[in-house]
């Protein structure tokens, strides 16, 4: 198991990839995708049809806002507050909102409910899964739908694994990412109460290219 968090760390760390994202943000238009590949895979309609939302580790914000301009109630939770602070200005005006916030002490403290909660190559991928499951399903009205997409675990490396940022050189600054096959994220996923999940690898879009991992489960 990983050591525990430091938190400080963490968020220089995605303080510094917000820096990076800064243009990418602003010159950018709303768009939902699960996969890194554009015009590829399933869109909204993994959500169903939710009235409000949350994204764990919303990240650049982009597809927060495209919900949030088709009417829905869009709420984002990041732990950058520079990243924070970049989309809140950008897509602000779409009605989404952004929280800066660790996700589980977020989802611990929340006292709101939503329609659906995902995470597109975000908290699902960088959260202990035993510990944020049971937080999103408590977080979920009955019949709400949880979906997070992250790339597939490379074949036999599984579990919590420690990634730095930046190369092997200069400050220390890393985090854990956590890599399960389908079967195992069923196996999560239903000892948190979720129901009717649907876990696979989609391939890409060019043959012998990185698929997406997209993993859907209800809330009873």
């Amino acid at each position: 198991m990983p050591a525990q968090h430091d938190y400080d760390s963490e968020r220089e760390l995605w303080d510094t990839y917000a820096e990076s994202a800064k243009k990418d943000i602003f010159d950018s238009e709303p768009v939902f995708r699960w996969t890194q590949y554009s015009n590829h895979g399933p869109g909204t309609e993994l959500l169903g049809n939710p009235e409000s939302v949350l994204e764990v580790g919303c990240g650049t914000g982009r597809m927060l806002a495209y919900l949030a301009k088709q009417g829905v109630k869009a709420t984002g939770v990041d732990l950058s507050p520079v990243m924070v602070k970049s989309t809140s200005e950008r897509w602000g005006p779409t009605g989404a909102q952004f929280v800066c916030a660790e996700v589980l002490d977020f989802l611990r403290d929340c006292t709101e409910m939503y329609d659906a909660v995902y995470s597109i190559f975000g908290a699902a991928w960088f959260s202990d899964p035993k510990n944020l499951l049971p937080l999103v399903y408590e977080r979920l009205n009955a019949g709400g739908v949880f979906v997070f997409s992250q790339p597939p675990a490379i074949p036999g490396a599984y579990g919590p694994q420690g990634m730095y940022k930046g190369g092997f050189a200069g400050k220390a600054m890393y985090t854990y990412r956590y890599s399960y096959t389908p079967r195992r994220w069923s196996t999560l996923l239903a000892k948190s109460g979720f129901t009717d999940i649907e876990a696979s690898v989609l391939d890409a879009p060019t043959r012998g290219h990185i698929g997406t991992l997209i993993v859907r489960a209800i809330r009873s």
